[in-house]
């Protein structure tokens, strides 16, 4: 199920980001963004403790038929995280001074954005076959 591969790179995605940010973000987020104060280092954690608490709502629903009316609670929060994200790293990567590490992040959620936004405006890619609607036999 196409929808259950979505939700699994979501999820590892985000446990990594998550877990990256919560341990190193005084070495992440200065390396991210040039003059960012490595005392500061508390805001990529909670961002990381975020990240990791929907990499755990994907993880238990990697299973689950998503799209549609099907889980649209985990589709849109996953939307709505992946579309600001795209959209909130387009500004700085268009400036002189983007890091291309800041492109490592934007792809991902550009991608995982679109795959939201069609499973969540179009339905589930595939169903299972108990779940597909039946032929009426018409007798």
């Amino acid at each position: 199920m196409i929808s259950s591969l979505v939700t699994r790179a979501s999820a590892a995605a985000l446990l990594l980001g998550g877990l990256s940010l919560l341990f190193a973000s005084d070495v992440i987020l200065p390396g991210l963004v040039p003059g960012f104060p490595a005392a500061a280092g508390w805001l990529g954690q909670l961002l990381g403790a975020a990240w990791l608490g929907l990499a755990a709502l994907n993880w238990t629903h990697r299973a689950a038929v998503l799209g549609g009316i099907y889980g649209r609670p985990v589709v849109f929060a996953n939307l709505v995280t992946y579309l600001i994200a795209a959209l909130a790293l387009l500004k700085p990567l268009q400036g002189p001074l983007a890091s291309p590490g800041l492109w490592l992040l934007a792809v991902p959620a550009m991608v995982l954005a679109i795959a939201y936004g069609a499973l969540l405006f179009r339905g589930p890619f595939d169903l299972p076959r108990d779940t597909q609607p039946r032929a009426s036999s018409g007798a």
